[in-house]
């Protein structure tokens, strides 16, 4: 079933190429900064539920892919979920998990990496991929600390991205700023100055800016304290990019950040589990609010092992901590990212012969091309179809998920004049045509 599935996926992408696009600005439109790190794309409607509560809709969610986990099958699925669910995915990508830390990646497997990334059909239309993480570290990159085979790697996963599709919004790694000049790390400034003078054009490969703004030292520092290494790093971490030659403004994305608690006195992290809902709302209402910060997605929903439980918002025995609760409570913002609505009008039902000034009905079948669910927030509706035939009613429309089909249903009324009436179909999502152009021809009849 899994291979039939993943073949007609494959089948209708193939009969319907999409479209070339372009990034968009995520902060012209009305946006949801709450988001939430995960692990498995089971944990969606917990992450959902976090963030697009009180007033919120259309937050987000970082998830890792490793490489071995590149079947278009599951990704896709997770991805429907997630748009059904309201939820902006963030992709990091990830090698293989060793012994000693992580695979480095390499500059071959690339190409594999677009074509799984550009295989799926994506939740909005700016596909946000981060590309590494933390290459100031050496478990992260085979053991070794490598800035100028970092931004190679960089400049040419980008590069093809762009190559394959415009909407693909390309994030660096987010760098470790509190780590110092160790023989396992680097100072993510030496880091960077190397990697942009290694590669001039740094900053023409990336859209955004990453930031892993955890409140150091100990991931148990003050939510207000300000400057490199706390909760406000990004925009330190923003200042010293301009040191290198950054012109342009860059978005934000906060896709790591939290404090290491107590887990009501059973785990190693130093702050009082009961003391983190204050110190994210502050966060959040405070010093992650600004105009540039497009997502904060604290790490992580549910880790139940070593060392990352300290981080986790779910308890071992599937509750979650009273922190959760507090992040539903506070108020949000209805997001309403562009997404891509596009549908096909692929076949008709009407009668042939009509009496003139009656009511009868034509099925559409329409065909689900684009990324938003048709007929979810914004009923389609029809054109004026012509010959002065009025639309009277919708009579039937169903929810249409991409790439799927369904009958539409409207009662019309004729003129009331005898001869042939050619009507034009085309589909309307609010004030904008969204389908193909179907015509046909009904005769009417004066009885």
């Amino acid at each position: 079933m899994r291979k039939l599935a993943a073949f007609l996926v494959l089948f209708l992408l193939i009969l319907f190429p999409k479209p070339a696009w372009a990034i968009v600005d995520p902060l012209k439109v009305s946006n949801n900064i709450f988001g939430i790190h995960i692990l498995n794309e089971s944990e969606l409607k917990d992450a959902a539920n976090l963030v697009n509560s009180s007033g919120g809709d259309w937050g987000y969610v970082t998830l890792v892919i490793q490489k071995g986990e590149r079947d278009v099958t599951r990704w896709q699925r997770a991805f429907d979920e997630a748009r059904r669910l309201h939820l902006i995915p963030i992709v990091r990508i990830a090698t293989r998990q060793q012994d000693s830390g992580w695979e480095a990646p390499s500059v071959d497997e690339i190409d594999g990496w677009v074509s799984f990334l550009n295989s799926l059909n994506w939740v909005s239309k700016n596909r946000y991929v981060v590309v590494a993480n933390e290459p100031n570290h050496a478990k992260e990159w085979g053991g070794e600390i490598n800035p100028g085979d970092y931004v190679g790697y960089l400049r040419l996963f980008s590069e093809k991205l762009k190559a394959n599709s415009q909407d693909f919004f390309v994030l660096p790694s987010g760098f470790d700023f509190s780590a110092k000049n160790t023989k396992d790390t680097m100072d993510a400034t030496l880091f960077l100055k190397e990697a942009v003078s290694s590669e001039k054009d740094f900053f023409n490969y990336i859209d955004g800016w990453t930031s892993h703004s955890y409140p150091n030292p100990d991931f148990a520092g003050s939510e207000m304290a300000s400057g490199r290494g706390t909760v406000r790093s990004y925009e330190w971490e923003l200042e010293f990019l301009k040191t290198l030659g950054l012109v342009k403004e860059l978005p934000v994305f906060i896709t790591e950040t939290g404090w290491a608690h107590n887990g009501e006195g059973e785990l190693s992290g130093e702050v009082d589990s009961k003391d983190i809902g204050s110190k994210l709302s502050y966060a959040y209402s405070n010093i992650w609010n600004k105009p540039n910060v497009v997502a904060v997605t604290p790490f992580v929903l549910n880790y139940q092992e070593q060392p990352f439980d300290v981080f986790s918002w779910k308890k071992p025995d599937g509750s979650f901590y009273d922190f959760y609760s507090q992040i539903q409570g506070l108020a949000k913002t209805r997001g309403q990212p562009e997404r891509v609505a596009s549908a096909r009008i692929a076949a008709t039902f009407r009668p042939l012969i009509i009496r003139s000034g009656s009511e009868f009905y034509v099925a559409l079948v329409v065909s689900n091309l684009g990324q938003t669910i048709l007929n979810e927030e914004t009923i389609l509706t029809l054109n004026e179809v012509g010959e002065s035939t009025e639309t009277t009613r919708l009579v039937y429309a169903p929810l249409i998920e991409p790439f799927h089909s369904a009958l539409m249903i409207f009662k019309l009324k004729a003129p009331g004049v005898s001869g042939l009436l050619k009507l034009t179909f085309v589909l309307n999502e609010g004030d904008k045509s969204i389908s193909n152009q179907r015509s046909f021809n009904i005769f009417s009849l004066g009885i």
